[in-house]
């Protein structure tokens, strides 16, 4: 399979590729039966192009770190008989905003081109229902966007979902922000580009990073993603050993510890206790780069 890279005036990359890129929705004419609305010509229209949402609905909470927005992905594809140079416009309901404006690049007949969509929700918007539309000059694709309070997100049981999140230091080489332990996103794939954090004192122990659970809260488990890749892969860079802490009563407790760890996603269960923050306490990492790499840690 073919792939072409190109970085655009964002954080994060596009990706063309000649094989099928799977979208998470299916597209059809104006009359789809779905949240996300395409409209335009038809569909097998010859030279034109088609807008991809990675999801038919983006959910963007409010009143989270703005470090870590929601996020979607975009992209188009050519139908087109020859190469062209193919344009999408991104546009945004004010006052929510995003990454980016236009998707721009050369896209040869059947190729797709995908990248990563930041929408952001300033301070003091209203919650509700906002659009997102991506153009062509032939097609537009709709995708709703449900701006709600945290307390309201449907979090498939995760009590650490886009909660406040703290760290002990901050790697600032690349986008490392703490709060992307707790964006919902257990993916490796984001690395350096937004998604894990990075402590900033390499081979000094301890590190901590604790998730403020929005109130007293029965906990019983606590999932911790750590960097795990084919180029990276959790046994050699990805965290060994550390203690998980709950906050009972305004005092650390430890309720779980891990040692010897060389997977990339370690379930940690324990008794239950009421806690209203969860602590990871770092202690060692796999390889002579000894740094605390978490992707993102789950609260059950």
């Amino acid at each position: 399979m073919r792939l072409l890279t190109a970085a655009l005036a964002v954080t994060a990359a596009v990706t063309l590729t000649g094989a099928a890129w799977n979208p998470g929705v299916t597209l059809t004419g104006a009359d789809r039966n779905s949240a996300g609305t395409l409209t335009g010509a038809d569909r097998n229209s010859a030279g034109t192009l088609t807008p991809i949402a990675g999801a038919d609905r983006l959910v963007a909470p409010l009143d989270v770190d703005p470090a870590c927005p929601a996020k979607i992905e975009i992209g188009m594809r050519s139908d087109a008989k020859k190469p062209q140079y193919a344009t999408m416009n991104v546009e945004v309901d004010p006052p929510l905003s995003a990454s980016r404006t236009m998707v721009s690049s050369y896209l040869p007949p059947g190729y797709e081109l995908g990248a990563k969509l930041l929408v952001a929700v300033p301070p003091g918007t209203k919650e509700g229902e906002y659009g997102l539309r991506l153009r062509t000059p032939s097609r537009t694709l709709s995708v709703p966007v449900e701006v709600v309070p945290v307390d309201r997100l449907d979090n498939g049981g995760n009590l650490a979902l886009r909660r406040p999140v703290t760290a002990s230091s901050q790697h600032t080489n690349a986008n490392y922000p703490p709060c992307s332990v707790a964006d919902g996103d257990r993916s490796s794939n984001g690395w350096a580009g937004g998604n894990g954090w990075n402590d900033a004192t390499g081979r000094a122990w301890p590190d901590t990073v604790a998730v403020a659970l929005g109130g007293t809260r029965q906990i019983s488990r606590v999932d911790l993603y750590t960097l795990d890749t084919e180029r990276y892969p959790a046994s050699a860079v990805g965290l060994r050993d550390w203690d998980v802490q709950a906050q009972v009563g305004g005092q650390w407790q430890t309720v779980a510890q891990v040692r010897g760890n060389t997977a990339g996603n370690v379930r940690s269960d324990f008794t239950p206790v009421g806690a209203d923050a969860v602590r990871i306490v770092a202690l060692a990492s796999n390889g002579a780069n000894d740094y605390t790499r978490i992707i993102e840690v789950e609260v059950r």
